[in-house]
């Protein structure tokens, strides 16, 4: 096999191996922190799931070869002593893959197969295919030998516990050719449309003119950003299910789910170079929007949840996103932006406000993004400062929305109610040194060494000079080598892998930075900016990562984290030219 490799090279220990618009990828993680020994092809439809088990095999003996592992963006590659297994996607839905020297088993992961549950396997004639149906996905995956002799089948038509699947090897020269299809119910039999060096070309330049659209300021500088563009493109899956739009994953790891406002980032970083897939992103959670105006807690292919809901960042979001597409939105587009950020607003002010209160209260700290942080620790259901500023944020965009929209009188309303807000903010929860939290049912406050505490920030421009100074101080003080721990490291409750408790984010990261930099606190802003970077580079785009030691932790494939990176890393690139 000839074809060229290049792009970033990458684990897939880490990082699922997939293309734009896939549901599936292939990777070793089946399951939450959940490692096979051999790499599977992993659905996301109706949840994550280990489907097929693909093993390189040894051709004299038949049992499982030996090898390591190796992958870039367009091509998967499995290197034994004596020859190797290549896969590249031919398109979103279908893998082809190419042997010399290996044979290849494609296996069912689940041996058991009950009435509900398992995975069946037969011969299926119209198409001459081996078929694999999933009860989990709900979906067929169909096995085409294109080259090469089926050395071996088992657990054909097989019921109850089993290993089902087939072996294929080489022929004289030693190739063979598969491909591996994800398919509804049926479909004509495979024929093979180019060369797989041609396919494997193909997906490479695919991924190639992604990149240069999201990231053409690139350079040695920001040595992470193919890798984040690539995160963030295989973890993008067609419109499907529940999903009217195409849909960037949070990770095609386990947390392969949209929630609501972790499109935000993911949003702002397409938004230049892939302008509809980035307003998409935004729009997506307001597809499922409720009648109270609420967005739900998370969407994925086949659930919409709506037990918790997310920060209302979606005002500061789309103030940036619009600024950052190259052709500024239509009248259209405008109005039905106002239309749903109104109602996501009038959600806060109307079903989040206890009777007589100016501020509004989150019911958990899942409501927050900030689902275990010590600020929740006295209280759940609790008025806390970051909330009321997202929402003054909010506010101000409206305002300015209703403005360009011809709407006076609902301009003036949204603006009174910003200062309103602000005005109980600084009165209620402001001591002077910090802000406070305080419990809705009544009266008693506290403070935490939370970093969510000095999330008020994000006002920028809008914060008093005083106050301004006062957050930046306090937020130095959250600061490691690697960048903003979520809780002091001093803390009795830090904790290293605790979540919201210690470990550096992503989102607080460019959140924080973006507030310091409006706020005129731009050298603070410059060193968090370098030190989230330089934690990419060297540890990649885990969901989260130790403050202490800059490892990355849960989740190793994160698109907010990447999109994140290349959000900072563009700004930072831009500076650095003028």
């Amino acid at each position: 096999m000839t074809a060229a490799r290049s792009g970033p090279a990458f684990s897939v220990h880490d990082i699922p191996f997939s293309t734009f618009g896939s549901w599936f990828d292939i990777s070793p993680v089946i399951a939450e922190k959940t490692y096979a020994e051999d790499l599977h092809l992993v659905s996301h439809q109706n949840g994550m799931h280990g489907v097929l088990r693909l093993v390189p095999l040894n051709t004299a003996t038949g049992d499982r070869a030996e090898g390591r592992v190796e992958a870039t963006p367009g091509l998967l590659s499995w290197i034994g002593e004596n020859g190797r297994v290549d896969l590249a996607y031919e398109s979103p839905d279908t893998v082809r893959l190419w042997g010399s020297g290996l044979g290849f088993g494609v296996f069912a992961a689940a041996q058991t197969l009950t009435p509900f549950s398992g995975t069946y396997f037969f011969h299926d004639p119209a198409a001459d295919a081996y078929v694999f149906t999933s009860y989990e996905t709900g979906r067929r995956y169909r096995v085409s030998v294109l080259s090469g002799t089926r050395a071996e089948v088992a657990g054909e038509q097989a019921l109850g516990g089993a290993d089902r699947g087939l072996a294929v090897t080489g022929d004289a020269d030693g190739v063979w050719e598969i491909a591996i299809e994800e398919l509804d119910t049926a479909r004509p039999p495979y024929t093979s449309s180019a060369a797989f060096e041609a396919v494997a070309e193909s997906a490479r330049r695919e991924f190639a003119d992604f990149v240069e659209a999201v990231a053409p300021w690139r350079s040695a500088a920001t040595p992470a950003a193919e890798l984040a563009a690539y995160v963030v493109w295989s973890a993008t899956v067609r419109p499907t299910g529940l999903l009217s739009r195409p849909g960037v994953l949070m990770s095609k790891h386990w947390m392969d789910k949209v929630w609501s406002w972790d499109h935000c980032f993911n949003a702002l970083a397409l938004a230049p170079g892939c302008p509809e897939l980035g307003w998409d992103q935004f729009h997506l959670p307001f597809d499922h929007q409720d009648a109270a105006g609420a967005l739900p807690d998370s969407v994925t292919h086949s659930e919409v949840l709506h037990n918790f809901v997310k920060p209302p960042i979606h005002g500061w979001a789309f103030g940036h996103l619009r600024r950052r597409l190259p052709t500024p939105p239509g009248q259209t587009e405008l109005v039905e932006t106002y239309d749903r950020l109104e109602r996501w607003t009038d959600f806060w002010l109307t079903a989040r406000r206890a009777p007589g209160d100016a501020l509004p209260y989150y019911q958990h700290g899942n409501d927050s993004g900030w689902d275990n942080a010590t600020t929740f620790d006295p209280e759940r259901v609790v008025v806390t400062a970051d909330l009321a500023a997202f929402l003054i944020l909010q506010l101000h965009e409206l305002a300015a929305l209703a403005t360009e929209l011809g709407r006076p009188d609902d301009a003036d309303r949204w603006a009174r109610t910003a200062a309103e807000i602000q005005t109980a903010l600084f009165e209620e929860l402001w001591t002077g040194d910090r802000f406070v939290a305080r419990g809705a049912a009544g009266g008693t406050t506290w403070s935490s060494a939370s970093l969510l505490d000095l999330m008020p920030v994000v006002l920028g421009e809008h914060l008093p000079d005083e106050v301004g100074g006062a957050l930046a101080d306090h937020i130095k003080a959250h600061l490691t080598p690697y960048g903003l721990a979520t809780e002091l490291t001093t803390s009795p409750h830090y904790l290293a892998d605790g979540y919201w408790r210690g470990p550096i984010w992503a989102p607080a990261t460019v959140l924080v930075e973006d507030g310091l930099r409006r706020a005129g606190h731009t050298r603070l802003a410059d060193d968090i900016s370098a030190r989230f970077r330089a934690l990419c580079e060297t540890h990649g785009f885990a969901e989260n990562f130790d403050a202490l030691t800059g490892t990355g932790l849960r989740d190793r494939a994160y698109t907010w984290t990447a999109s994140s990176y290349l959000l900072l890393a563009e700004a930072h690139a831009h500076r650095e030219s003028h």
